[in-house]
């Protein structure tokens, strides 16, 4: 059995089997290429869970991921997931507010952005599901996406996450089809993933190239699933799905920061 002997959180080392990283990737893109957020949530989880140390998860987690939203992206569109006018307005300001983000990073001591910004998503998670009970009827209309960008992924090299709940959840809230949100919202974050990748690349630590590679095989091998899926399933029950997501992520997010 192929295995690995990486960090753990006590200083020690332990030995974690290859497949068990391909596992977390591909769980953990299931989760963001079919609702557009949660990578970062649901891989660091995991990978804590299992024991590593929080600057391995981290620094693993960050390289992955650049690799990880261009697949996605290019899987959602194969399936037609992506409205491409909407992808620039999102790229472009969300790789400037990350690279804005990262580059203020180590001058900012930022904690209490965590428990605003749950509160926001939180607000927002209600209202999906309120949403998605009474289902769609009314028309999208999607203004101020710039300006979420910017944030969202200033956010997102600050608070180590955000872009996906931030900009989905808001693109949603304003009526746009979910398949068309989510699609263009991973394909955009492969962009700004990219530019807080290269501004912290000589602080992130690319040794662990075993934990790297299997979050890349699994999240390979999920993110053509995932688009899929985000195509069929009906836009209340991604909705719903994504606005409950939302929901429990700001509350243990909230009760994190209190406790």
């Amino acid at each position: 059995m192929l295995a690995f002997f990486v960090p753990t959180q006590a200083g020690l080392t332990m030995s974690v089997p290859f497949y068990v990283f391909v596992i977390v990737g591909l769980l953990a893109q299931m989760v963001d290429g079919a609702l557009g957020m949660a990578y970062g949530i649901t891989s660091s989880s995991l990978l804590l869970g299992l024991g590593l140390a929080p600057a391995v998860v981290s620094a693993s987690v960050h390289a992955a991921e650049v690799a990880t939203t261009g697949i996605s992206g290019i899987s959602h569109g194969y399936f037609g997931n992506i409205d491409r006018k909407l992808l620039i307005k999102l790229a472009l300001p969300g790789a400037l507010g990350g690279m804005i983000g990262a580059l203020l990073l180590t001058h900012l001591d930022t904690p209490w952005l965590r428990p605003i910004i749950a509160v926001y998503l939180l607000i927002l998670g209600v209202y999906l599901i309120i949403r998605a009970y009474r289902g769609l009827n009314k028309a999208a209309k999607v203004s101020h996406v710039k300006t979420t960008a910017v944030i969202a992924g200033f956010l997102d090299a600050v608070g180590g996450g955000g872009w996906g709940p931030m900009t989905t959840t808001r693109l949603i809230s304003q009526n746009m089809e979910p398949r068309y949100a989510i699609g263009t919202v991973n394909a955009a974050e492969f962009f700004v993933s990219l530019a807080i990748t290269i501004v912290f690349f000589s602080t992130l630590d690319l040794s662990h190239l075993s934990t790297i590679l299997g979050l890349l095989i699994g999240g390979a091998i999920a993110a053509p699933f995932a688009a899929w899926l985000t195509k069929h399933l009906p836009a209340r029950i991604t909705m719903g799905v994504v606005g409950s997501l939302v929901v429990v992520i700001s509350i243990i997010n909230i009760w994190r920061y209190f406790a």
